[in-house]
């Protein structure tokens, strides 16, 4: 794995967990809005807006830079329009890099032909 793959990965993973917070925050700004005074959903839709286009334009960059099956990448996607998918996205996209890394260092001292 080169070095802007890893870092196509890495920005998807660290905009997938507030990404997930944020749309939770929604949701509670939501009910709030409905039952009492406090309206805080134009803030936080707006929040939860820019994170979610961010989300979708490192997913993209990373789906064209690491070659991902439409299986996998249809994954990711749906994990970002579930409530607590992002939470779920940040975990495999960890253990993903960590295996590319792995992998990566046997190549490098020759353990694995690949």
């Amino acid at each position: 794995m080169d070095l802007k793959t890893a870092s196509a990965l890495r920005r998807l993973r660290l905009v997938s967990a507030p990404e997930a917070v944020s749309f939770i925050l929604l949701l509670v700004c939501s009910v709030l809005k409905r039952t009492t005074d406090f309206n805080a959903v134009p803030v936080m839709g707006m929040v939860h807006g820019v994170l979610f286009v961010l989300y979708v334009i490192f997913w993209a960059d990373a789906w064209n830079r690491t070659k991902w099956s439409l299986r996998t990448a249809a994954l990711y996607f749906v994990l970002s329009v579930l409530p607590t998918g992002g939470f779920f996205a940040e975990r495999k996209l960890k253990r993903e890099a960590e295996s590319a890394v792995i992998a990566s260092r046997a190549r490098k001292e020759g353990v694995v032909n690949a």
